[in-house]
């Protein structure tokens, strides 16, 4: 009989060492994902489009007439970590009309100081690039023989790997880019592109790795920055300039500016080995609102030269473009309207193709919204 009660005794105390045992590794067990219960991730939904109508007039040509679906586009990004991301944007192309990928990247941030971004995304260049054609000031960008020259997969993008960081020095804040791309994606060369961005901005900074044309008067900026990209000795070249000053009342005025040298790798023209250029745009965004929104009044010129032809017949020639925006401004890029005039004159005909103007009118909408993980 006492030897029954010991063993019960016995039983009884293992079972309470037994059961303290699995009650102190479930808490060991559970306290990384208590841990990883403090972070809530945020998954953020998109999407935009620019659609637009124009007359155009070309030399020795029929008018034309036409509607256009310019972009259509999906942004899909959200964490997976508190130090890793993931970004995926679609557009329509409207030459294949197909939607093609626009960005996919895994970003690693652990600081603003330093942040990887691997896949497919802008490559270190100029501004004009890392703003695209959704957060330009103009309508009609990327047709003036300067703007983004620099060789791409689609829409500015290539393959590859970059490093960036936003740093403060004094009262300047810089802004530092530099990666690897796929050549053979971008190029008729197989080898890697190098490409790197500086810019400082001695006013407001400017957040983030993408860019704007104009802030619509939400910042005071003087930023100044250069860009290159190099491929087997062949270099793409940009130097770029913004100052946007708030008015009183809502309004702003903004210069922007820009020199390009492409020298055997990118330029506009795949017939010339070089091309340089510069171009100036002002614009001003009226403080007073009228309706829904506030109008703004733009102008631009360029002046592109192209050399080097691969031809004998190639001669070179020069490119001027002009550029007049009339736009109603709702909401900032998310809701805006914009009325151009575009003139395009060439002073060699037959090797550059005909003098074009156009007017047209612009409509562009964007929707976002983010949700936090623990609400989904």
């Amino acid at each position: 009989m006492q030897t029954r009660c010991f063993r019960i005794v016995r039983f009884l105390i293992l079972q309470r060492y037994v059961s303290a045992c699995l009650a102190g590794f479930l808490m060991l067990a559970a306290s990384p994902l208590r841990a990883q219960d403090t972070f809530d991730p945020t998954f953020n939904v998109g999407g935009g489009i620019q659609t637009s109508y124009a007359h155009i007039e070309t030399d020795g040509l029929k008018d034309l007439d036409q509607f256009t679906l310019d972009h259509a586009r999906l942004y899909f990004s959200g964490d997976v970590t508190k130090n890793f991301s993931v970004m995926i944007n679609t557009d329509y192309d409207s030459v294949s009309d197909n939607m093609q990928i626009l960005d996919a990247v895994g970003e690693f941030h652990m600081t603003p100081k330093f942040n990887i971004w691997f896949g497919r995304f802008l490559e270190p260049s100029d501004r004009a690039n890392m703003y695209g054609p959704f957060y330009a000031n103009e309508f009609k960008v990327f047709h003036d023989g300067i703007q983004d020259g620099y060789n791409f997969v689609y829409q500015g993008r290539d393959n590859g790997a970059a490093y960036w960081g936003d740093f403060k020095l004094g009262m300047a804040k810089i802004k530092v880019s530099a990666g690897a791309f796929d050549g053979g994606s971008a190029t008729s060369s197989t080898s890697l592109i190098w490409a790197g961005r500086v810019q400082i901005d001695l006013w407001d900074p400017e957040n983030g790795y993408y860019l704007n044309g104009t802030y619509y008067g939400d910042k005071n900026l003087l930023a100044i920055s250069g860009a290159s990209q190099v491929q087997d000795g062949r270099t793409a070249s940009t130097a770029d300039f913004l100052m946007e000053k708030k008015v009183p009342g809502g309004g702003a005025f903004t210069v922007e500016s820009e020199y390009s040298r492409y020298n055997g790798l990118g330029g506009y023209d795949s017939r010339f080995g070089k091309s340089q250029g510069a171009y100036g745009l002002a614009s001003f965004l009226i403080p007073k609102t009228i309706g829904i929104g506030k109008f703004e009044v733009l102008g631009k010129y360029a002046i592109a030269q192209f050399t080097d032809g691969a031809h004998t017949g190639d001669f070179g020639y020069r490119q001027n473009t002009t550029e007049v925006n009339v736009d109603y401004i709702i909401k900032q890029f998310d809701a805006r309207v914009m009325s151009y005039y575009k003139d395009t004159r060439f002073n060699v005909h037959s090797v550059a193709g005909p003098n074009t103007w156009e007017v047209g009118v612009g409509l562009q909408l964007q929707i976002s919204k983010s949700f936090h993980a623990s609400s989904l």
